[in-house]
């Protein structure tokens, strides 16, 4: 459909079941960002073009904190701050993106032959990677215009950058592919596009997130073939919210700081005979301990010692939630939490130790529910800066949202939903 016909779509409420039931997005809300989406692209791009309607959500991270890259476990659930985009097709394959308040990428054919490492961390290189991706698959490529808008919070630990580089699979696949990509291959896409042509060694975990949807429980034993478990729980018929709450910490410069946490423990895994940490255990490393930290540090140390304590508490949190066992959930939230802290010791750069709003947020939290047991909080994401995670029931969100803005401000509490869709193409 063209421009025109996808805005009378949108008004005449079309897509309001879809949004309604798979995204977990109000319709209403919706349909005014959409059309100006529309009319941002009409503007930018023309009004005579063959457009589709995508979607991909952001993703929170429930558990397994800093495992995925050491084929470990983890847990993980799309949420229902999207990014959504408008595109076309163009002939002459060239690939230009404008995302609402950011510059445009304009990215010729050529940019996918190679890495380029002027292009290092930039939007530029995640969509050369994308296509670069596609071709090693064997899978069409080509040209298109796209006018995006994102309410997964840069920064945030929401996964924007995943977001976006499954976004631009998303559009390859429906634009060129018919959407025959299954989602999860477009995540390995994705993690391959940040790791060779964005510079970041990141692991799989939140473009399968994105990519994929829901609740998800994910084993990484074997990258090539992750084993992906749908969890069956809806946190809202338990009387529970999610929060996450943005400490409005400065993300610059914090490359080599999530760089260190793979890089860390995959040194100990070599010390101990193996390629990742996956592939030894707790008594094993601690037996090695005085080689490890004459060789490795005291810090890798406590970082593989969390590791395998995480991947273990993966298990029994799924375990917990196919069970409705609320109280084990939690508990095991709670647990993730304090190893994050004190062993992956990834709440705040030791490049700026002045700056800790992690911490605050974490101490505040901790001082408003003292030991109830009826809630449970964590760093949020790859840590350092940004954001923390709450569960908290029902009855407590409106005091707690307003007791944690009074410290860092007015909208920096966001309460959201489980979003059961992954990457989509909503119209065409």
């Amino acid at each position: 459909m063209n421009i025109t016909e996808l805005k009378n779509y949108i008004k005449n409420g079309e897509l309001d079941a879809l949004l309604s039931d798979s995204c977990a997005i109000d319709p209403e809300n919706a349909r005014g960002k959409y059309i100006s989406l529309c009319d941002s692209f009409e503007k930018r791009f023309g009004a005579d073009r063959d457009v589709y309607l995508l979607s991909v959500g952001g993703r929170t991270e429930v558990s397994g904190n800093h495992t995925d890259h050491n084929k470990g476990k983890v847990m993980a659930a799309a949420v229902n701050l999207e990014l959504v985009a408008v595109a076309a097709k163009r002939d002459d394959g060239i690939i230009c993106v404008k995302s609402e308040g950011f510059p445009e990428d304009t990215v010729p054919p050529d940019a996918a032959e190679f890495p380029d490492e002027s292009k290092y961390f930039t939007s530029y290189s995640l969509i050369a990677g994308m296509e670069n991706a596609f071709i090693l698959r064997d899978l069409n490529i080509g040209g298109f215009d796209a006018y995006t808008m994102s309410s997964v919070m840069k920064g945030s630990g929401l996964s924007s950058s995943a977001a976006f580089e499954v976004m631009i699979g998303n559009i390859l696949n429906h634009l060129y592919n018919d959407g025959k990509v299954d989602n999860v291959e477009i995540a390995k896409m994705a993690q391959f596009a940040e790791n060779v042509f964005f510079g970041k060694p990141c692991g799989l975990m939140d473009q399968m997130a994105c990519a994929v949807g829901g609740f998800i429980a994910i084993d990484f034993k074997d990258t090539n073939a992750p084993v992906i478990k749908k969890l069956d729980f809806d946190l809202d018929k338990a009387g529970y919210s999610l929060c996450i709450i943005n400490t409005g910490g400065n993300h610059a410069d914090l490359n080599e700081d999530y760089a260190s946490v793979p890089a860390e423990m995959k040194k100990v895994a070599k010390l101990l005979g193996c390629d990742v940490l996956r592939q030894t255990d707790r008594h094993t490393l601690i037996k090695n301990a005085p080689l490890v930290r004459r060789e490795a540090g005291d810090r890798a140390f406590l970082r593989a010692l969390h590791f395998l304590s995480e991947n273990e508490r993966v298990d029994t949190i799924a375990e917990a939630l196919e069970n409705n066992d609320i109280n084990g959930f939690l508990n095991g939230i709670k647990a993730s939490g304090d190893s994050s802290f004190k062993y992956l010791q990834n709440v705040y750069t030791t490049k700026n130790v002045s700056e800790q709003g992690l911490s605050v947020a974490l101490a505040l939290t901790e001082s408003y529910f003292g030991n109830n047991s009826n809630a449970a909080w964590r760093v949020h994401g790859g840590g350092f800066a940004g954001t923390i995670q709450v569960f908290l029931p029902e009855s407590e969100k409106t005091k707690y949202v307003e007791y944690m803005a009074s410290v860092f401000g007015e909208g920096s509490c966001h309460l959201l939903s489980v979003r059961g869709a992954g990457a989509i193409c909503l119209a065409r």
